[in-house]
């Protein structure tokens, strides 16, 4: 069975051989550069590594990796898909604090500070992320709370695609799925709903997270209008996308909206089914109407009691499952929305096992939730998000190991 058809039968709900292995697929299932260049120089491989994200410095993984891995998954990301075709050295290189040298893209402009910090620059010199010294990623410099009041006329989502993006994205695509047999991942015109405030806390807005969870109450019409626009602006993409890709992309991640906490979720679930589960529907439909693709939202922390709003809005894959939140145990997901919803993660909790568990504990936890969640289908291994750089590589290597052998079972 060829990964793309492994791929195809868990997200038919169907036993494929094995189940489906994804790592660095999409940004919430990567792995840190830094514990990337350890792995693949264990396993002989020299190459330099290029950073896939400069903010979260993880990895881009090579295809000769993806094979070595038993990866099945790779991905189509429209923010690096210039940069997946260039060579490591005509990217930034830089030793991050560890010693290791990375390369980032070659628009990345990071100067260090005073303190040993580092600083990301917009290309008007405007720094718009920061480090502290012997960190492990950026952090955005933006108000996330207590904001201006939101004008919503100042807030136009990206509706279109410029022909030089269009025609990267095609080539990329026609190459993959020449060249592999691997099932592909797209993301690039996407939704946040609850997160919506992350693209209004820019200098003209100045909008935040508190300010657009008070619209959602108190201004529902201007809320409801301006999710609106942008899931119209999200479909105009799409259909230019659409035209690129054709039917050479298994799954389309539709939106990256982290609407739980460790213990809840961030919106009531009543709300969320008023106001927020519509827009989903509505480009639900036309992604299942207009496309052979199957439908993924990303959203961390506990978002138990969001999971039926998403069923119902016609969405076909979660992920990451973090399965140590609350209300997130493997058994209670799998026994209420298996065969309903997919769940691409869980295998391995990354907050306390994979960084501090024996190889021993990392290979029955993996089993366990692998029993679970794999049972009849409708499950793609992967951690519970990225790999940190402070994860030990022995441990890295176990889960993996351990996500391969129990998943052939």
């Amino acid at each position: 069975m060829t990964s793309r058809e492994r791929v195809q039968k868990a997200l038919s709900f169907e036993k494929p051989d094995r189940v489906p292995i994804d790592l660095g697929g999409l940004r919430a299932s990567g792995i840190n550069a830094v514990v990337y260049d350890e792995l693949k120089r264990r396993m002989g491989i020299n190459t330099p590594t290029k950073t896939h994200d400069s903010m979260q410095i993880l990895a881009e993984i090579e295809l000769e990796m993806v094979d070595r891995l038993h990866i099945d998954v790779v991905p189509l990301d429209i923010g690096t898909v210039k940069w997946d075709e260039q060579s490591a050295e005509e990217g930034v290189a830089k030793k991050l604090f560890c010693g290791t040298q990375v390369y980032f893209p070659p628009a990345t402009t990071i100067t260090e500070k005073a303190d040993g910090s580092w600083l990301q620059a917009k290309g008007d010199g405007v720094p718009f992320a920061h480090m502290p010294k012997d960190g492990f990623y950026f952090d955005f410099i933006r108000t996330t709370t207590s904001g201006k009041p939101i004008d919503p006329t100042l807030f136009k989502p990206k509706d279109s695609v410029s022909d030089e993006e269009l025609e990267l994205i095609a080539n990329r695509a026609r190459f993959l799925y020449d060249n592999t047999d691997k099932a592909i991942l797209g993301w690039g015109a996407s939704i946040s709903m609850v997160g919506l405030s992350a693209l209004l806390s820019d200098n003209i807005t100045q909008g935040s997270l508190d300010e657009w969870l008070y619209m959602l109450i108190a201004e529902k019409e201007t809320a409801t209008e301006m999710m609106g626009r942008y899931v119209d602006a999200t479909i105009s993409c799409m259909k230019l996308y659409r035209q690129a890709v054709g039917d050479r992309c298994a799954i389309w991640g539709i939106a990256s909206d982290d609407a739980g906490t460790q213990r809840g979720e961030l919106i009531a679930p009543e709300l969320f089914g008023e106001l927020i589960a519509p827009h989903y529907k509505r480009l639900c439909d036309w992604v299942h109407a207009n496309t052979n693709w199957k439908t993924l939202v990303h959203s961390c922390g506990s978002v138990y009691h969001l999971i039926p709003h998403w069923i119902d809005a016609g969405v076909d894959i979660l992920n990451p499952i973090q399965i140590s939140a609350t209300n997130m145990e493997p058994e209670r997901l799998k026994d209420e929305f298996g065969g309903k919803i997919v769940f691409w993660g869980g295998g391995c909790d990354t907050q306390k096992v994979l960084p501090t568990g024996t190889r021993e504990e990392i290979r029955q936890h993996v089993k366990r939730n692998i029993e679970i969640l794999g049972k009849d289908g409708g499950f793609i291994f992967t951690q519970v998000h990225n790999i940190q750089q402070n994860v030990p590589i022995e441990n890295v290597e176990t889960m993996l190991e351990a996500a391969y052998e129990f998943g052939r079972n």
